[in-house]
This record gives structure tokens, sequence and C-alpha cells, in this order.
């Protein structure tokens, strides 16, 4: 099965569960002990599968699926006769019946929907590399691929319910666990095809399987943050046509002229909270954690210069880029430097300042290391084994974000990390987005920690609380005036190495502030609404090696499902806490 070493589809009966329906009989017993096997013989046969993923060996792939199927097909036939029924519905051991039923029944569909996959996406499972310079033909069998993956992810969805259906308490803890665990995984297992699904019936169209696509190319630096991740510190022209990738036009942010006129509208809400320049200018287009907003202005400063539509836009910041260069190798520079995954982060986002100090030199060293990076990807061929992890890791935490201008793509990109939605359904949610208000390049140091704690639900509402601790963790020593230099000009100039940063926490839809407190002390944020959500903002100094915290009691509707805790795509890695009351919500 696919997915990580630690994922595992559990599908066995414990003795105690067979030992219980002796009671019913010994041909009972027979038929549970029958099962019993065939299901751990389903398990086996997984555990093999997954073990052949990372050889790329079909052949041993179909076989481990085979074998896992025969065995799900005799555990579901054992289960479906006369005798199975009558026990089923007897007192003391049905409830353990009717749940290995279910967990037959699941099987057999799962090994199923394998089997079909497997042969839909056996071009991407081979070893076999392909060019990422000319990619018609994989673009040929992803459209060929998505029905199958769209209808895989269909019949999962059913198995679960199926299972769903059955008792999660049969007085045996070993059967309760395989439920549990069957169900965790088969939900796992159709989430990842739901994406591919997507991703097979977005890229062939978007990467001009049919004719050509022009998109806005955004590079974010993220030491100076902004809501969807970093400043645009360079912009260039992605062409797409029959599978062929062009970057051309690689110019510094300063080549997208301010627009003396709003070239969006994204409604009143937004235009109140970041003012109209936000829609005229390159530099402060993206403090929205709403990736299409900011893609809708790039798209509308670009196309007012250029006279010319353009698709979409994607956007990449130097972390995404360190996932590229992990597929393409080390590039050279013109003058024989090596960038590379491991050096590439650094090398834009700290080593450029010190290295350059005048900002035209320093821009024009990151553009030649985009081009560098645009040029080895054509000459690139890669196995799916190895491109594929990459792609997914970028996408899920928003180092790669796309917007398209076709209503139909952006729906189904909307659904997934992709589309860096900010969504408008309800339920638990705390999102924490920091911009940068001083103007410096301080945020390569920055430092997160985010605690959401919910508690029970009482009268259709919970009271929660969200704790932030921001840490400023700026080196001792000098830094280069241009990552330390203050455009906020304040009236008492605050120690070098301060920062000032718009602090925002995303609540849930619905819900309301009962009191805030910074460092302890209470406090009043400043309170608006983007997209559904209530968002409490403050403006913080940072001081260097200091630490800063934001505490916000909130009361909350009792909209129920898992809560969400989204993290915005700065430097370093965001700590995320979550702890819900064991009382949970009725809903």
């Amino acid at each position: 099965m696919a997915g990580s070493g630690r994922r595992k589809i559990l599908l066995t009966l414990p003795p105690a569960a067979g030992a219980g329906l002796v009671l019913a009989g010994c041909w009972s017993a027979h038929l549970a002990l029958s099962t019993r096997d065939h299901l751990e013989a389903v398990r086996d046969g997984l555990f093999r599968l997954r073990a052949t993923m990372t050889s790329g060996d079909a052949g041993r792939m179909s076989a481990a699926i085979a074998d896992a199927r025969a065995h799900a097909a005799e555990a579901r036939r054992l289960t479906s006769g006369p005798a199975w029924w009558t026990v089923a519905r007897l007192p003391v051991v049905g409830d353990a019946a009717t749940t290995m039923r279910g967990l037959a029944v699941s099987a057999a569909e799962l090994t199923g929907v394998l089997a079909d996959v497997q042969r839909a996406g056996a071009p991407f499972l081979t070893m076999r590399k392909r060019s990422l310079g000319d990619m018609r033909r994989l673009l040929a069998d992803l459209d060929a691929a998505a029905p199958v993956l769209t209808d895989a992810a269909s019949r999962l969805g059913h198995a679960s319910a199926v299972l769903a259906a059955t008792p999660a308490d049969t007085g045996a803890g070993s059967l309760n666990q395989a439920r549990n665990t069957a169900l965790r995984e088969i939900d796992g297992l159709r989430a990842r095809l739901g994406d591919a699904a997507t991703g097979a019936a977005l890229l062939p169209p978007m990467l001009g399987h049919t004719g050509e696509r022009r998109y806005f190319l955004a590079f974010q630096t993220n030491a100076e943050a902004r809501g969807t991740g970093g400043l645009v510190g360079a912009f260039g022209l992605l062409t797409a046509r029959h599978g062929k990738i062009r970057v051309t036009g690689l110019s510094a942010n300063t080549g997208l002229a301010v627009s003396s006129a709003a070239v969006a509208d994204h409604g009143p809400a937004y235009l109140g909270r970041y003012g109209p320049s936000a829609t005229k200018m390159l530099s402060i287009s993206n403090l929205s954690p709403h990736f299409p907003y900011a893609a809708v202005t790039w798209t509308g400063l670009w196309e007012r210069e250029a006279h010319q539509r353009l698709d979409g836009a994607l956007a990449i910041d130097p972390v995404g880029m360190a996932g590229l260069l992990e597929v393409i190798g080390p590039v050279s520079l013109p003058g024989g430097e090596a960038v590379t995954s491991a050096n590439v982060v650094d090398l834009t986002e700290r080593a450029a300042y010190a290295r350059y100090s005048d900002p035209m030199e320093r821009k024009r060293f990151l553009i030649t290391i985009a081009e560098a990076v645009a040029k080895a990807i054509p000459r690139t061929s890669a196995t799916p084994s190895r491109i594929l992890p990459v792609l997914t890791r970028m996408a899920g935490e928003r180092r790669i974000q796309i917007w398209s201008r076709r209503d139909v793509e952006e729906s189904r990109l909307a659904g997934t990390p992709l589309g860096g939605v900010l969504p408008e359904r309800q339920g638990p949610y705390a999102g924490l987005v920091v911009n940068n208000s001083a103007g410096g390049k301080l945020d390569y140091y920055l430092e997160r920690e985010v605690d959401y704690r919910l508690g029970p639900c009482r009268d259709g509402t919970r009271a929660t609380r969200v704790r932030i601790r921001l840490t400023n963790a700026v080196p001792g020593g000098p830094l280069p005036g241009y990552v330390t230099g203050r455009l906020d000009t304040p009236s008492h100039p605050p120690a070098v190495g301060s920062n000032r940063s718009w602090v925002s926490l995303y609540a849930s839809v619905g819900s309301r502030l009962s009191e805030a407190r910074i460092d302890g002390e209470r406090t009043r944020m400043i309170e608006e609404v983007e997209r559904s959500h209530p968002v409490y903002s403050a403006v913080l100094e940072l001081g260097p090696r200091r630490s800063r915290t934001i505490e916000l009691d909130l009361v909350e509707p009792d909209a129920g499902g898992a809560p969400s805790v989204p993290v915005q795509p700065l430097v370093r890695p965001q700590r995320v806490g979550v702890v819900v009351d064991p009382h949970g919500c009725a809903s």
C-alpha cells in the first residue's frame, strides 16, 4: 500500500473474537478463524506491496496486490453466507461478527482499488527516468489516469462508510483497534488519491497539454514576511506548451512599476484592512494569506505593462527552490560557485545581504541563481519516485502556490494546499500570520509557536485559548545595514537588530474575543474580518534575542471537525500544539 513506513493497514481478527464466536457453534468458529487467517494474509500482502514500492518493480507490486486481493475476496465470501448472517444477530458475539464482516468488505474494496490504481499508475511507478524538459508523455499518462484516480477515491469513501457503520466497541480490544486503524488508513489513502486525482486532472491542461499557457512567476523572499510567505523579490514569465516549460523575463521586483490605479478589486473588507496601495504595488500585494488575492493583483500589474493576458500565477520561495535542487541536483553559477539544496536558502536569505552592499548587485545575484535553476530544469531527467515526494512536500508546506484564471481549475486548486486559499468554512481554526512592518530582512531569524487549546462544548459554544509566542533569534554581532535597517522611522530608534511585526490571528468563523493579553498584560486587539474569519491583530516590537507572547481567550461556535492550524511558509518551521478537551463536541 502506498504511504510512509509508519503507515499500516492492520486487518487482523484477534483470538478473543474468534474464541467468542465458538459460542455460536463449531462451524461458526471455523468460519471466524478462517476469515481471520485470510485477513492476516491481506495485511501481509499489503506489507509486501509497501516494501516493493521503492523498487519500482511493477511485476512484484502486481503480485503482492493480486495475493492480497485473493485473500480479501475469500474473507468477504466467508462472511457473506447464512451462517455468518445468523451469528451477526446473536447477543455477545454479534457485534464482533458484524465488524469482522465490515473489515472483510473494506479489504476487498481496498485491494480492488489498489489493483486499478496500480494499472493506471504503472507509468509513474516505474524507475524509468523522465525528462523535465519535455513532459508530453507524462501529461498524456496523467490525463488518462485522472478518471481512474477519481473513481478510486470515491470507492474508498464508500468502503470507509461501510466500515464506520459497524460497531466500534465489539468487546474485543484488538478487533476494535483493527477497525480503527483500518478506518484511519483507508481515509488517509482516500485523501491522497483525491489529491492525486486533482493533480492528474489539473496538470495536463495547466502545463499546456492542449495549448500554450502563460503564468506570472513570483519568487518570494521569506526574510521579509508577507501573508503568503514573503516579499516578492523577483518575478518572471513561465510559459508551458505541450509539456515544455520555459522561464523568461526574469527581473527584480523594481521591474514592475507602481500602478496609478487599482488593478484588482477584492472587496471592501480587503480595502479596509490593507488599504488602496495593496492593489497598486508589488511590495505589499501579498499581505493577505489568501493567495488568490495576491495572484490576481500580480497578473493585473504585469498585464497593465505588457498588454498581454496571463492564464494564472505561481509563487515559489527559497525552501521550494531547495526542493527543486533536490531533484535536479546542484547548479553552477557563471563564476563556478555551486548552488545546492543544502545552501540555497542560506545563500539567498542571509549570505547575499552580507556579500553585496549594493542592493542592485544583490538582486542581480539572486536573479542569476533563478536563471541557473530555470535553465537546469529542461536538461534534467528523474524518476517519478524521486520527483513526487519532493513536490508533495513542497505543496503541503505551501512552498509552491498556484492560481488559475479558469474557474473550474481554480475551484479544484482551492481544495488543495497548492491553492493557498483562506477557507471560509466553519470549524476550529487558528491561523497565525506575520507581516513585516519594519522593512528589514530579520524574519530570517523569526521563531514562532502556536498553542491552541479547545475546551468542552456547552450550549452550542466552546471556550478556546490561543497562545502565540514570537522570538527574534537574531544572532549577536554586526549584521548588514540592509538587513537591520528600518523603514518605519520610529521616533525613538530601537536597538539594532530589533524587528517590528504586524501579528494577526485568524480565528474560527463565528468566534468572538473575550480577552486578550500581551506579555501577561490585558490589551485591546485590532478587530477586523477577512473571508468570514474574525482577525485579531497587534503590532509588536521584537527586540534582539527577545520573545513576546500574545494570549487570546475566545468563544467559538460548536462547529465540530478537526482543528486546523495552517502554517505561514517562512524560513524557520512553526511549532504547533493542539489540545482538545476529551469531552469534545456533540456535532
